[in-house]
């Protein structure tokens, strides 16, 4: 498998992956919502910073995804003392389809995801319920319904999308990338796909300065990631650096036992053309 991910005594924590069979998984905050379980007898007790592995070390499908997830415990087990549990909910994909998966008090949630989205809180199905306030949306122009004796006028270009949320609140942004999401229609080729991906979700970046959490301290987009599920390619940029980057698993010996880490790149590129 290749994700993201934070090494800790030689353990990958990812934060998003895939593996080489078509299945991949990212995992998002969910702070306040997430809940984890005891230990219990008869079922795979998974902590939480084992989720991630140990789907996509067995399943190639979402349908094996579904099967386990039948027999899964979620437990509050912390990786150490000085990495305490994440607060996450995650949104699994393969080729055909995708599904959320929500740990909370009242036990372990996996819903359809036929928006093939997700941002934060709140829960899943509150995301998908508000999309019925913009019904309404669409890319193309609008004609007037408000009263047929006026003459009103689109006066500008994109006035199909009026209403569309714009703040940074994940719940705004939810509504922003899947109407971006089902909407946007990308080229044949690879690179063209890989590039409208980075553009459907630049239009839910957070840029510093925007959206305060602390005293001085602000929420960015630290990287965006793209997933090729079919060819095991690995797409990413940074905030500082928006070059598209790229990591091939297939290069690499899948059957090693050995871990392989890529610095991630920092450092904006700029391509001078008279230099």
């Amino acid at each position: 498998m290749i994700g993201m991910a934070h090494v800790a005594e030689n353990y990958p924590l990812y934060y998003d992956a895939m593996n080489e069979k078509g299945v991949a998984i990212a995992g998002l905050n969910f702070v306040g919502n997430a809940v984890y379980a005891a230990i219990k007898p008869d079922v795979e007790n998974i902590a939480q910073f084992e989720f991630i592995p140990w789907i996509l070390s067995q399943c190639s499908s979402l349908v094996e995804v579904r099967e386990l997830l039948e027999r899964i415990n979620i437990v509050n087990t912390p990786f150490g003392e000085q990495l305490p549990l994440a607060q996450l909910h995650w949104i699994i994909s393969d080729e055909n389809e995708s599904i959320t998966v929500e740990s909370m008090s009242d036990g372990l949630h996996i819903y359809d995801n036929p928006v093939g989205v997700l941002t934060n809180n709140p829960p899943f199905p509150q995301q998908m319920f508000q999309l019925n306030n913009y019904m309404y949306l669409s890319p193309k122009q609008p004609r007037n319904t408000f009263c047929e004796n006026l003459a009103l006028d689109a006066y500008s270009r994109g006035m199909g999308g009026l209403g569309l949320p714009g703040d940074l609140s994940s719940s705004s942004r939810f509504v922003r990338v899947a109407f971006t999401k089902v909407n946007a229609i990308s080229g044949e080729s690879e690179e063209e796909s890989v590039s409208q991906f980075f553009h459907i979700l630049e239009s839910v970046d957070q840029q510093r300065g925007c959206c305060e959490v602390a005293d001085g301290k602000y929420e960015i987009t630290l990287y965006t990631s793209c997933c090729n599920v079919t060819k095991g390619i690995y797409y990413y940029n940074t905030y500082e650096d928006h070059q598209i980057s790229a990591v091939d698993m297939h290069v690499e010996n899948l059957d090693s036992d050995k871990m392989i880490c890529y610095p991630v790149i920092q450092g904006e590129r700029i391509n001078y053309q008279n230099k």
